[in-house]
Order: structure tokens, then C-alpha cells, then sequence
């Protein structure tokens, strides 16, 4: 058995078979360059760059000298909006700002093939055979990732299915999402990888 080839199991947790994961995907060698390009990106996206504070230019008030320049023996202040003053202007004032990162989609991918074939190479990928839920269920949800084993996981589907992402969703440790919304960060930052064996496909189709 190549290590590509991987266990399939069902929700009880027992196995099913075998699958072949693609390895135009999951069995590159790391581009270390490329997932940490990928990851500093998908941090800076997260940012808001909504933060605002005043400068003393902003601040309403403070036109007129406080005291004499001289003969009170205290300090010399010209405004009472200067940075010291309490209701003053802020010294190098933050201002909202775009810090968005634009990542070339070749490097993208790449990293994105090279995090999926470290998964692999880790045996921390569990192909699933199937997930399937008639309502959603927290409980079952939970059962199900204790039969896998997995308690920390990044969750991935071929297509958004309600029933499972509102049942995961409360569950610390667990995470989420279709094959067209996986990104390196998601995938490194969670120990195990549970795909299901459609959405493996899908991956095989779309990152090849």
C-alpha cells in the first residue's frame, strides 16, 4: 500500500475500504516559501483596518494658552488638546487603512498542495465515506468525531450541507467547510483533515 492510500470509514468509525488520494495534490513535495506567503495573506484579509483615533489637529477645543508662558514656576503648555493633556489629541493617531495582501492564485494553490500533501504525509487526513444528517444534532455530531477520533478537525464536504454545519458548529475544536472555501491556514491550523470521500474528488478535480 503506497502511502497515498488511506483507510475510508464510515460514521461508526469502522473501515470501508481504501482510497487513492490524488497525487497532483496530496503528494508534492512542501513549498515552505508558498504556505507561509499563503497564511501571512489570509491573516491580513482577516484585518478590519477600521481603527480611528484623533490628532491634536482634530481634537475640538484648545485654542486659547492655559496659563502665562511665564511666573507660575509650572510647566510651559501652549494648548490644552496637546497629546499630554487629558481630552488631547492622539501623537501618531491611528487611521483606518487597507490591509489587504493580493496573492498571486499559481501561489496559492501551491501552498494550498502543499499543506494537503503534509496532511498526507502525516496520515493526519481521515477520508469519510459519507455524512449524512437527517436533522441537525449537535449530540450525533459529536458522537460521530468521537468514533473518528478526531476531537480537533478541519471538516471538508464537496458542497455546503446545513444539517452538518450548524451541528458542528458549537463544538469546540471543529471547523467547517466546502472544498471551494478550504485555505491553508484552516488546513494547518487543525490537526486533522476529515474529508469526505466525494469532496476528496472534487479537491482531486479542482487542485490538480
Amino acid at each position: 500500500m503506497s502511502e497515498l492510500t488511506v483507510d475510508v470509514y464510515n460514521i461508526e468509525g469502522k473501515t470501508t475500504g481504501t482510497y487513492e488520494l490524488p497525487a497532483e495534490v496530496f503528494g508534492i513535495e512542501a513549498n515552505e516559501n508558498a504556505v507561509h506567503q499563503a497564511v501571512v495573506a489570509y491573516l491580513a484579509n482577516q484585518r478590519q483596518g477600521t481603527k480611528s483615533a484623533k490628532t491634536r489637529a482634530e481634537v475640538s477645543g484648545g485654542g486659547a494658552k492655559p496659563r502665562p508662558q511665564k511666573g507660575s514656576g509650572r510647566s510651559r503648555q501652549g494648548s490644552t488638546r496637546s497629546p499630554q493633556w487629558t481630552g488631547g489629541g492622539v501623537v501618531f493617531a491611528p487611521k483606518p487603512r487597507d490591509f489587504s495582501v493580493k496573492l498571486n492564485k499559481k501561489v496559492k494553490r501551491l501552498a494550498l498542495r502543499s499543506v494537503l500533501s503534509s496532511k498526507a504525509a502525516e496520515s493526519q487526513i481521515i477520508v469519510l465515506e459519507g455524512l449524512n444528517l437527517s436533522e441537525i444534532k449537535t449530540k450525533e455530531m459529536v458522537r460521530i468525531l468521537g468514533n473518528l477520533k478526531a476531537p480537533d478537525a478541519l471538516l471538508v464536504m464537496s458542497a455546503p450541507d446545513r444539517n452538518v454545519v450548524l451541528s458542528a458548529r458549537n463544538i469546540a475544536g471543529i471547523k467547517t467547510a466546502s472544498v471551494n472555501t478550504i485555505n491553508t491556514y484552516d488546513i494547518l491550523k487543525y490537526d486533522k483533515l476529515i474529508v469526505t470521500k466525494d469532496a476528496a474528488d472534487k479537491i482531486g478535480e479542482v487542485y490538480a
